[in-house]
């Protein structure tokens, strides 16, 4: 049983989400091994919301044997994923420029994986470029967890 839990950004000013991430996973929300829970972020810094951490356990406990979470989208203080979650995957697109910016932002420092996504069509080369150029980055970095290089 899978499920996966989604954050969205709340609006400053009205505090609103648009949730959309379920109609997103239409065909996986409507499976019956699976459970897709989109949740507003509310304000709360970090990238995940309030109760993430209870949402996790409480699909555990309901017998969910994978938990998936998308964060709000990280940046350098939005790291708070890492203390939820056995294994943090950082999905990077192809030819975003920020590459060597990226040594410096805290996920980059927790992540376990990182994924270049958009590999096929035109994006071939760029998606290429951009994953040598995170492992040569995760060369300068420190490791999470002595021994543990993570794959890009």
């Amino acid at each position: 049983k899978l499920a996966v839990i989604t954050i969205d950004p709340s609006s400053h000013r009205s505090g609103g989400s648009i949730l959309g991430d379920k109609t997103r996973m239409a065909e996986l929300s409507r499976h019956e091994h699976a459970f897709v829970r989109p949740s507003p972020s509310s304000g709360i810094l970090g990238g995940v919301a309030q109760y993430t951490h209870d949402v996790i356990q409480l699909c555990q406990s309901a017998g969910y044997g994978t938990v998936i979470v998308e964060t709000v989208g990280l940046g350098q203080s939005e790291i708070l994923i890492d203390q939820a979650v056995d294994v943090v995957t950082l999905v990077i697109p192809p030819a975003g420029g920020d590459e060597l910016q990226g040594v410096k932002k805290g996920i980059i420092e927790i992540a376990d994986l990182l994924v270049v996504n958009k590999h096929d069509g035109d994006l071939i080369p760029a998606a290429t470029r951009t994953a040598a150029e995170y492992r040569l980055a995760m060369q300068l970095q420190r490791r999470k967890v002595e021994g543990w290089k993570p794959p890009v």
